[in-house]
Formats: structure tokens, C-alpha cells, sequence
């Protein structure tokens, strides 16, 4: 681990908190925000997905 990746993981855990207790602001119930990130969950692995199989059959 180089000091780039360590430096990387504090950057996303600093992120994580960040929108953590901005969703905490809204004072929603646990039902709600398991749902809502699951949503959130859902888009992004389904972006990460297409990018994927896009990305794979590009030539270089």
C-alpha cells in the first residue's frame, strides 16, 4: 500500500462521514434510508456495470 492509496481511503472515508451526516440531517427513519441506499447502491453499480462492458470493447 503506497502513500497515494492511503491517501485515497482517508479522502473516501472523509466523503462517507460528509454524506453520512448530511443524510443524518434529514432525521428519516432507518427503513427510509436503507432504502434510499440501496438506491444509491443500485445506480452506481449499475453504472460501474455499463462502463464496464463499454470500456472492455474499446480498441488500444
Amino acid at each position: 500500500m503506497n502513500d497515494g492509496m492511503i491517501i485515497s481511503i482517508v479522502a473516501m472515508l472523509g466523503w462517507l462521514i460528509l454524506a453520512g451526516s448530511a443524510l443524518a440531517s434529514f432525521k428519516l427513519g432507518w427503513g427510509k434510508m436503507a432504502q434510499l441506499a440501496l438506491v444509491w447502491l443500485a445506480i452506481f453499480v449499475g453504472l460501474f456495470v455499463i462502463a464496464d462492458l463499454f470500456g472492455a470493447k474499446l480498441p488500444g
